[in-house]
């Protein structure tokens, strides 16, 4: 048989998205390009793979039979590009990342002019967005995630601490006074991010407060929190890899000082389950965790 890797990738990218056209333009191929290799493929093994319907796609049974050989097939030809790769000290392919907006435009973006320049033959595709991202069914490489970590067969790696602190500008504190307890902030402007409508403060007792905050906006981009609060929109929960540079100059100040916020963060890096590391996804790892560390360092060094 002569039929190619790509066709099986195509294959086993269009049996994991359900649907041939978002399958083909993940390989720069138009939805009649890709339907053609997917037939061309059927062709060649003598099988029908997919059922196809105007409004479905489903894997027959030697559809679902070929899905789960070419997974291996192809895991193991990655592995052996990532071992071959290794030996000659050169890395190559195509790596996805996904990572929140704020995160990556701050913590990944001014890096990788330096990571491209080094290994010219990668060719990255970054999505940065604050929604989350299935990375198995969208065939990531790797994603930077904060917080916790919800259980899941993914493989994480921690690579920083995410302190996190509750801040305000000088000028709204002085306008509608300093929160001296958890429960103070029921009266205050409280700027949300995303879902989370409750803020859980331990005090030095380790007693829980837990606060169901309100405020005029949510917002689901941490940048658009930040210019809220900065313009005396109220108090948010801010990263101080966010807020280090404005504690620092004293255009935010901390709020509820003796209170840790919960659940402690961290930054992790999550990639797909059951497979060896690609050598171009851990020198990518390898290099963005350097950099993130030398970055929250330059950012919070000093405030803890």
């Amino acid at each position: 048989m002569s039929f190619d890797l790509k066709s099986l990738e195509l294959f086993v990218r269009v049996a994991t998205l359900g649907a041939i056209g978002r399958a083909g333009a993940e390989f720069d191929l138009s939805p009649t390009n890709a339907s053609q290799r997917i037939k061309a493929l059927e062709t060649e093994l003598g099988m029908k793979l997919l059922n196809r319907t105007t409004r479905s796609i489903s894997l027959t049974p030697d559809g679902e039979l070929l899905l789960e050989h070419a997974k291996r097939v192809l895991e193991n030809v990655d592995d052996l590009r990532s071992v071959l790769s290794q030996n000659s000290g050169k890395i190559s392919g195509k790596l996805r990342v996904t990572a929140s907006a704020s995160f990556g435009r701050t913590h990944i973006v001014p890096f990788l002019p330096e990571f491209l320049r080094a290994h010219p033959e990668v060719h990255l595709d970054l999505n940065l967005t604050d929604s989350y991202v299935d990375i198995v069914q969208d065939g990531y490489d790797l994603a930077f995630r904060m917080g916790e970590l919800a259980p899941s067969s993914l493989l994480a790696q921690r690579i920083d601490d995410n302190p996190q602190w509750l801040v305000a500008t000088p000028h709204y504190l002085a306008t509608h006074g300093i929160p001296r307890t958890p429960e103070d902030l029921l009266h205050h402007s409280c700027l949300l991010l995303g879902s989370m409508r409750s803020w859980h403060l331990s005090d030095d007792q380790d007693v829980v407060h837990d606060v169901a905050v309100r405020g005029p906006v949510a917002v689901n981009l941490g940048d658009a929190i930040a210019n809220l609060v900065r313009a005396d929109m109220g108090i948010a929960r801010a990263s101080l890899w966010h807020a280090g540079e404005d504690l620092r100059a004293g255009r935010l100040v901390r709020v509820l000082p003796d209170y840790t916020l919960l659940p402690r963060s961290n930054i992790w890096a999550v990639r797909p389950p059951g497979r060896m590391m690609p050598a171009r996804v851990k020198t990518f790892l390898v290099f963005m965790q350097k950099r993130i560390v030398e970055t929250n360092q330059q950012r919070y060094g000093g405030l803890l």
